[in-house]
C-alpha cells in the first residue's frame, strides 16, 4: 500500500460489517477522507459486489475496486462464537462500527450495541436498514428501489400517466450512506468534543429518501395537494427545463429568476419578453409556462448545443448540456478539477473513478489503494499487527475457517 498525506479523518478507525451498497458506500466515503476502515466479509460468502456490475476486465468486475478502495479487507465468521469474540477484539480498537444487516441480526450474534459498548465504551454504532430499527416494517428486507418507491421519491420521477422510472443508480443506498456518514461524524463530535457517550445512529433508507422531498409533505398537510410527476420540468417554475438543440443534444436552461430571465431574453435577441405581462414576473411565467417554453424551444432549436452553452453562459444565464459519461471524461473543467481520478489496480491496471468529494485545502482525502480482490487480504495485517495474534493463533483460525 502506498503512503499518502493524511486526510481529515486520519486517526479514526471504523469497522464495516455488512455487504452490498449502503453500509459499504458510507465506509468508503470515510476511508476516502483518511479514516482507517476495516471491512469484514464472511469467509464463505464474500461481498456480492465483488461479482456485481456490467463491466469487466478479464474476469474482474469494475464496481469492486472503486466501491472498496482504501479499505483493509478481512474475513471473519460472525455466526460463530469464536468469530464474535474476535470481532469484539476489533471493536475494542475502533471508534465506530457500520452495519447494514436486517434489524436484530447483530443481537442474534451477541454483537448488539450493549456488547459493543462494553468492549469499547463510547463506541458509535451506525445501523443502516430499509425501514429503521423499530416500527411495523423493521423486519422487512429493504433495497434502494423499494425505499425510493415507498418514500414518495420515485412517484415524483418521470412523466404524468407513465410508469415512474428509476434513476439508473441505487440512489436510495447512496442517500442512506450520506446520512450515515453525517450521523457518524455528528455522534463522534458529540462524544469527543462535547463530552458525550457513544450511541446508536439509526439510518433508514426510506427515511433518507423521504428527507429529500422538499415542500411536498407541507403541501399535502396544509393543502391536501399530492404533487405529481412533471417530466422534465417543475410546474409553475419557468423557464427551467431541457431544450433540444439543432444538433440533437439536450440543454438545461434555468432562468426562472427575474434578473436571469432578463439576461436570457437579451441573449435570445428578444429583450421585450422581459416586459411582456405574460412573462414579467415569476408568477406570470409559471402561469404561461407552455407558451414561454415554446418560444425558448424554437430559439434553442436554431443553435447547436455548444453554441447555446457559450451564448447563455456568456450572458450569465444558468445553462448546461445533459452529459453522458463520455462527455464528462472530455470536459476541460472536470479535467482541471481532476474529478475523474485514475488509480492503479495490481491486477487489472488503471481504474477510473470519482475523486474524493468534498475537497479540503489542508488535509485532502486520497485514494491510497483499490479494493483488494482476495477476500481476507489484510487478515495478517489486522489480526496480527492490530489485534496482536501470533502466527500459531492465526493459523488455527484459518484452519477452522473462523477467518
Amino acid at each position: 500500500m502506498q503512503t499518502h498525506p493524511a486526510g481529515p479523518l486520519d486517526g479514526i478507525r471504523v469497522l464495516e460489517l455488512g455487504t452490498l451498497l449502503a453500509g459499504p458506500f458510507a465506509a468508503r466515503l470515510l476511508a476516502d477522507l483518511g479514516a482507517e476502515v476495516i471491512k469484514v466479509e464472511a469467509p464463505d460468502r464474500p461481498d456480492p459486489v465483488r461479482e456485481w456490475g456490467n463491466g469487466t476486465v478479464g474476469e474482474r468486475r469494475l464496481w469492486w475496486p472503486t466501491h472498496s478502495r482504501n479499505k483493509k479487507c478481512v474475513t471473519l465468521d460472525l455466526r460463530r462464537p469464536e468469530g464474535q469474540a474476535l470481532c469484539l477484539q476489533l471493536v475494542e480498537r475502533c471508534d465506530a462500527v457500520i452495519e447494514n444487516f436486517r434489524p436484530g441480526t447483530l443481537e442474534r450474534w451477541s454483537l448488539g450495541f450493549a456488547q459493543l459498548n462494553e468492549a469499547r465504551p463510547g463506541i458509535v454504532l451506525v445501523r443502516i436498514s430499509g425501514y429503521g430499527q423499530d416500527g411495523p416494517y423493521r423486519d422487512r428486507a429493504g433495497y434502494a428501489s423499494v425505499a425510493e418507491a415507498m418514500s414518495g421519491l420515485r412517484h415524483l420521477n418521470g412523466f404524468p400517466g407513465e410508469a415512474p422510472p428509476r434513476l439508473g443508480i441505487s440512489l436510495g443506498d447512496s442517500l442512506g450512506a450520506l446520512f450515515a456518514v453525517q450521523g457518524l461524524l455528528a455522534a463522534l463530535y458529540r462524544r469527543d468534543a462535547a463530552g458525550g457517550d457513544g450511541q446508536v445512529v439509526d439510518v433508514s433508507l426510506v427515511e433518507s429518501c423521504f428527507a429529500l422531498l422538499e415542500s411536498v409533505p407541507a403541501e399535502y398537510a396544509a393543502l391536501g395537494r399530492v404533487r405529481e410527476p412533471t417530466g422534465t420540468r417543475l410546474d409553475g417554475i419557468a423557464p427551467s427545463n431541457i431544450f433540444r438543440s439543432r444538433d440533437g443534444r439536450w440543454v438545461v436552461i434555468a432562468a426562472n429568476q427575474d434578473t436571469v430571465f432578463a439576461r436570457l431574453c437579451d441573449a435570445m435577441g428578444r429583450p421585450e419578453l422581459a416586459q411582456d405581462e405574460r412573462f414579467a414576473s415569476h408568477e406570470a411565467r409559471g402561469g404561461n409556462q407552455d407558451e414561454l417554453e415554446a418560444i425558448i424551444g424554437a430559439w434553442a432549436a436554431d443553435h447547436d448545443a455548444r453554441d447555446l452553452d457559450a451564448i447563455l453562459n456568456a450572458a450569465g444565464v444558468v445553462a448546461g448540456p445533459v452529459y453522458t459519461i463520455e462527455d464528462i471524461f472530455a470536459d476541460p473543467h472536470f479535467q482541471a478539477r481532476q474529478m475523474v481520478l485514475e488509480h492503479d489496480d495490481p491486477e487489472i491496471g488503471p481504474v477510473a473513478g470519482p475523486n474524493v468529494v468534498p475537497r479540503f485545502s489542508d488535509t485532502p482525502g486520497t485514494v491510497r489503494w483499490t479494493g483488494p480482490w482476495q477476500p481476507g487480504a489484510h487478515n495478517h495485517d489486522v489480526y496480527g499487527g492490530l489485534v496482536g495474534l501470533d502466527e500459531a493463533e492465526l493459523s488455527e483460525l484459518e484452519r477452522s475457517r473462523v477467518i
